[in-house]
């Protein structure tokens, strides 16, 4: 810590510092950092630079024999306790950037083949072709019997995400996980939604550290410390249920930790709005106060939507503070991404 003085405070002869191995009591007016000085004294509000004299000592013969001269300079300032949180904070992050090791950029590996899917399960219009659908401008809103339809497609799509994170260590290719992924949705009689939707070649997305979304599984592996989220849609029965979930592989360091957790609760701070009548902006006002209470910004480029029978539709919904229009309708489905 540095102190300043704008006045010399008067110190007591009796002060003692040790300086090398030689006791000296000193009678100047100073004062010292906390390495030398161990008694206490207030500090003056204002400041300025203060320049000790000479030391003297009492028993001048007993430094008869010391040839070089010692001359102490005290610089010394008030630090408010906000710069001091911040020191503090300040020297925590050079401590934990020195320690973790720096992480290479993500490199893309190599594609496989699409995975086949039998040909007596139902498949979404889109498959077939490589042009992208255009977002449905119909909101969709269902009966008790597409709820249930619409439930039960998203009850099997949170089992295989989940069963996905099973799936995540170190070593292990994303690759690797979009097969398990692929068969277990197969083997229900249900179409991964991703497969082929605008030409995408995979059965699920798998986006792993600075990839935010919409990863493409391929021949890289997993290396310890990454964070991985996998994104399952499942098409069942007609609707399609489409959720996702980052986990952590292996030793993860304390703000990748703190970045995933956070996320997390901003999404269940969206869903916590949700209700008949309620305005879809407050979904992006919730988020986004809870994400910057933490230091955290949201990405505006990616936006939850519509779900139901068809893949992607209105209403848009928007992680960030805005003004756009629209409320919420008993009935209705949509995700917050």
């Amino acid at each position: 810590m540095v102190l300043e003085f704008k006045h010399k405070p008067e110190i007591p002869s009796s002060v003692k510092m040790i300086l090398g191995n030689i006791s000296i009591t000193s009678t100047a007016s100073l004062q010292l950092s906390s390495p030398l000085f161990h008694g206490e004294s207030e500090l003056p509000a204002s400041s300025t630079l203060l320049m000790g004299a000479p030391l003297s000592s009492r028993n001048s013969s007993s430094l008869s024999n010391l040839k070089v001269a010692r001359r102490l300079v005290v610089h010394s300032k008030r630090i408010s306790g906000l710069e001091e949180a911040i020191r503090i904070r300040r020297e925590r992050e050079l401590r934990t950037s020195t320690t973790s090791k720096k992480r290479p950029p993500l490199r893309r590996g190599k594609v496989s083949q699409r995975l086949p899917v039998p040909d007596h399960i139902p498949k979404p219009p889109y498959v077939g072709t490589k042009l992208l659908p255009e977002i449905s401008k119909e909101h969709q809103i269902h009966d008790s019997e597409g709820l249930a339809r619409m439930m039960a497609a998203c009850e099997f799509a949170a089992r295989v995400v989940d069963f996905a994170g099973t799936l995540i260590r170190p070593s292990v290719t994303t690759n690797e996980i979009d097969k398990a992924v692929h068969q277990m949705i197969i083997d229900a009689g249900a179409y991964p939604s991703p497969l082929g939707y605008g030409g995408f070649p995979k059965s699920v997305c798998t986006s792993v550290n600075e990839c935010m979304c919409h990863g493409i599984p391929d021949s890289r592996q997993l290396q310890d410390g990454d964070i991985i989220n996998i994104d399952v849609t499942v098409y069942l029965n007609g609707y399609h249920g489409d959720t996702s979930k980052t986990f952590l592989c292996g030793n993860v360091n304390p703000a990748l930790q703190r970045l995933v957790k956070v996320t997390e609760e901003c999404m269940y701070k969206g869903i916590a709005v949700c209700k008949d009548g309620a305005l879809f902006r407050k979904i992006g006002k919730r988020i986004s106060e809870h994400a910057e209470k933490y230091g955290f910004g949201v990405v505006e480029r990616f936006v939850g939507h519509g779900i139901g029978t068809v893949f992607h539709s209105e209403p848009l919904i928007f992680h960030e503070r805005n003004d756009k229009p629209g409320h919420m309708v008993e009935g209705q489905t949509f995700t917050i991404d």
